[in-house]
């Protein structure tokens, strides 16, 4: 069922017209991540290879400088993306809800017909959405890429961008940032100390399950440990968002 099917046209269109620039930001991030993971994997690690092959033997550092740089795309690649939940909670905290309820907009939706509850379902609907897709498109193109040319790569799956990334826990943590920065814009109602505040939260939390994780993963022992952390986050996504709507239904009661 399509968000339009749910959601007065009207709404959805004011949503993406107010933030059409964060989506398409989000979109074009998720699109160039993915085609340089696909450029890296395809074209250059081929490159790095016969370099390697070609200083082989002679003893020096020949040939480090090129292993060193596809390593550490792939590795950018990776950290931007699992710390992406700072912008989303800085984002759905600042101009998500806390402007639009320090400059009065959504007082004004309201007036017009428009229950804050749904008001808050548009809201969160739409990036929530986006941020679904854009993990659904990522993850798979980085697992192969990260598999690929494992002697190129100096991280592991218990790195902590790489242990997320692999499977919909990255997902989950921008979710989450969505559902805690909007909790944050309803309690404070200005958009520079919501957006403080959300990630300072978000990173708290991410902060503290990192610490959970396993020192080490007997075979076949990362999703167990993946899909418990995601889980957490998820209950915790689930929490904040009722919360959220428990908040705003008192508020406008």
């Amino acid at each position: 069922m399509s968000t339009g099917a749910v959601l007065p046209r009207g709404l959805a269109r004011s949503v993406l017209r107010l933030h059409r620039t964060a989506l398409i930001v989000w979109a074009v991030f998720v699109a160039g991540s993915v085609g340089y993971l696909v450029w890296l994997t395809e074209v250059t690690a081929d490159s790095v290879h016969e370099t390697l092959d070609a200083c082989r033997g002679d003893g020096s550092l020949c040939g480090i400088g090129a292993w060193h740089a596809y390593s550490e795309s792939v590795s950018w690649i990776s950290t931007i993306m699992y710390y992406s939940y700072w912008a989303v909670a800085a984002w759905a905290g600042g101009a998500l809800i806390g402007r639009e309820l320090e400059s009065g907009t959504a007082r004004l939706a309201w007036s017009q017909g428009v229950s804050p509850a749904r008001w808050l379902t548009a809201k969160l609907a739409l990036p929530a959405v986006a941020l679904v897709l854009g993990g659904a498109v990522f993850v798979p193109v980085y697992r192969w890429a990260w598999s690929a040319h494992r002697d190129l790569l100096g991280d592991d799956l218990l790195f902590n961008d790489v242990f997320a990334d692999h499977g919909p826990l990255v997902v989950a943590y921008g979710l989450c940032a969505l559902a805690v920065g909007t909790l944050t814009g309803l309690l404070l109602g200005r958009p520079m100390p919501a957006l403080a505040l959300s990630v300072a939260a978000t990173t708290l939390l991410n902060r503290t399950l990192e610490q959970l994780r396993p020192d080490s993963l007997p075979p076949s022992g990362f999703w167990s440990a993946h899909l418990t952390e995601t889980g957490l986050v998820l209950t915790v996504t689930t929490l904040t968002t009722t919360t959220a709507f428990a908040l705003l239904r008192h508020r406008t009661a």
